[in-house]
């Protein structure tokens, strides 16, 4: 917490003290308050109490120890791909995939109206999503570590030739103003969020998604018969990336989504094909879409 600056630091504080009060109802992100994160929790959970944590990690932790009954963690963007390092994060946690949430990303210009802008602070990520948009006005981009926190330093700073680009509801926690909204380059940017808790929450019905990882067996086309299962019953991958865990770049993981669950027959005949030709699966969570596929 003593990494924000001091007006989100205020929040961070009162938002911790409301949840370890309820901590059923506490939903731990990653982020300031303000953050696209917290955008995502009030959608999802809006009876919960939001939980800013400093990183990935932290908000794991939360959930882990139980100060918060769940996480909501960025797994990917539509503009920039992933977003977080799930692959480590989650197996190494412990904690399950109980659910998913799409969030657009509408960026807004925050800073104090009445004032000409020179300088705009944001998360690398958000900056490249408006780098257009600065360049045609002149404005120079200047890097920070989270797009709330950079509310937060502007407000803390009171140079109001600073502005910084967070989502629209940063500007009320922090008492500045909406300069402009919608300033991405892009206007279809999609976040896609994980849900996590201590227990699995198996859905029994309806459309459902399974996630998980996997090492194939070194030996030749040992991938391409991993996948044949999936094919040959009809099953539909949605997600496959792969990613290596320590330096030795001798043994590719995968990390996989695919429509369905397990004891759905094609999908536990595709999954014993996968387990034959790999030397372990893990799944993650079985949960219900939150948009279909396809």
């Amino acid at each position: 917490m003593q990494n924000y600056p001091e007006p989100a630091r205020r929040l961070v504080a009162e938002m911790i003290a409301a949840a370890e009060r309820e901590p059923a109802r506490a939903v731990a992100f990653q982020g300031a308050p303000g953050a696209n994160s917290h955008r995502a929790v009030i959608e999802q959970f809006p009876g919960g109490l939001p939980y800013p944590c400093f990183s990935f990690e932290d908000a794991l932790d939360a959930v882990k120890e139980g100060r918060a009954g769940q996480a909501m963690i960025p797994i990917e963007n539509s503009l920039h791909g992933r977003v977080a390092d799930i692959h480590f994060l989650l197996p190494e946690s412990g904690l399950a995939i109980v659910g998913e949430h799409f969030l657009p990303i509408e960026p807004s210009l925050i800073g104090k109206a009445g004032h000409p802008i020179r300088e705009v602070m944001s998360h690398p990520q958000a900056l490249g999503q408006s780098r257009h948009w600065l360049r045609t006005r002149g404005l120079r981009p200047v890097a920070y570590a989270d797009t709330a926190a950079a509310v937060a330093a502007v407000a803390e700073l009171r140079d109001w030739g600073i502005a910084a680009i967070a989502p629209a509801f940063a500007a009320e926690l922090y008492g500045l103003d909406v300069l402009e909204e919608g300033i991405a380059d892009e206007a279809h940017n999609m976040t896609r969020f994980m849900i996590l808790a201590r227990e699995q929450r198996r859905p029994e019905s309806g459309d459902r998604m399974t996630t998980f990882t996997f090492e194939v067996k070194n030996i030749p086309a040992a991938l391409y018969k991993a996948m044949g299962g999936f094919a040959t019953n009809g099953v539909n991958m949605t997600k496959l990336e792969s990613y290596q865990r320590g330096a030795s770049f001798s043994a590719t993981e995968f990390y996989a989504d695919i429509e369905g669950a397990p004891g759905d027959p094609a999908v536990d005949r595709a999954l014993d094909e996968l387990r034959f030709h790999s030397k372990w699966v893990n799944v993650l969570g079985v949960y219900q879409q939150a948009r279909k596929r396809g």
